[in-house]
């Protein structure tokens, strides 16, 4: 069977990683020819896989849009192929093929639903991308999900078969490092996220503010961020630094030197969003305890870990003090 994979979308991130995940599992398939159509990221050939890049597909979503409807279709044509595997949340429109589909965007299955007042991204994906993949997961053949939460909720909301939907977690390596030892003369909270408005600072700095006031400030935390990344976090940044909170705007952090972090530190994971939460994860690799949102994402990632406290997504005050009784021991 001749099998095209579609990811012009993945170029580092969560996507590459996936994407890195299927092409090491078919290169050991020796039954199967596959065609990679990629569009920025670089990938070798292998005996059975053929790889195609097309770099200009993201100039434009015009460019975007002529390559699907009609560059693709011609590929499908010339390599014969027989299936079509989207690793981008929807399918290839007019193909002729079965497609198979890898969801990995949970924002249009979220518990949360977005206005347009909390951010324009995150409000069009939901309303308008959320409905073009509801229209694919219908239409496909088959569907693949990173977790249980994820299968659920499209079960759901789509109204298709159980069965119609399978769990794949992609390969992930986790790190040597630990056994998690806190700093017990300043004890450290880790936060690694983006600066997307969902993955919510607001209430880790109010929580901070909260300490503050209760006379707690002998404590680091860091952020992955470097307070410059959009006019939120830039304002998240000045309020910091006016009231002296001890926050640390790193940037991001080196993989490595990451798990070295989630071994000395308590993690700290409010975000409300996610289709995994990596963090969750990666510190339960070593040990470290985390206070973590209480959303479908987390309960399903850390629900059994016995070191996972599970706080109100908003309740400033409830995460101050769940960091308080650390800052007490």
């Amino acid at each position: 069977m001749r099998i095209l994979v579609y990811d012009t979308a993945a170029d580092s991130g969560g996507a590459a990683t996936v994407l890195e995940s299927f092409y090491e599992e078919f290169s050991k398939d020796t039954k199967n020819r596959y065609v990679f159509v990629l569009g920025r990221y670089e990938l070798q050939r292998r005996a059975n896989i053929r790889v195609l890049r097309y770099p200009w597909v993201k100039k434009s979503p015009l460019h975007r849009l002529y390559f699907e409807w009609v560059k693709a279709p011609r590929i499908i044509k010339k390599y014969r192929i027989d299936r079509v595997l989207s690793l981008q949340n929807i399918g290839l429109p007019c193909v002729g093929v079965p497609q198979e589909l890898y969801e990995h965007n949970a924002l249009p299955f979220s518990e949360y639903r977005f206005h347009l007042r909390d951010g324009y991204r995150p409000w069009l994906t939901q309303q308008l991308l959320g409905r073009m993949m509801k229209h694919s997961i219908r239409h496909a053949q088959k569907v693949m999900v990173q977790t249980r939460w994820m299968k659920e909720a499209i079960v759901q909301q789509c109204g298709i078969p159980e069965e119609k939907v399978e769990v794949k977690f992609p390969a992930v390596e986790m790190l040597q490092a630990g056994p998690w030892q806190m700093d017990d003369m300043r004890p450290v909270f880790l936060y690694p996220a983006n600066a997307s408005a969902y993955k919510n600072h607001r209430t880790l700095l109010a929580a901070c503010e909260l300490l503050k006031e209760r006379g707690f400030t002998d404590y680091h935390m860091i952020w992955t961020v470097t307070g410059e990344e959009n006019d939120g976090i830039r304002e998240l940044k000045k309020t910091a630094e006016r009231e002296r909170l001890p926050i640390a705007f790193r940037g991001p952090v080196p993989r490595r030197e990451l798990f070295d972090l989630y071994a000395s530190s308590i993690l700290v994971f409010p975000s409300y969003v996610e289709t995994v939460g990596m963090p969750l994860l990666e510190a339960q690799s070593v040990g470290a305890p985390l206070l973590a949102a209480d959303c479908l994402y987390a309960r399903d990632i850390a629900g059994d870990y016995e070191r996972a406290q599970f706080l109100p997504v908003f309740d400033a005050s409830a995460w101050s003090a769940a960091m308080q009784k650390w800052l007490e021991n």
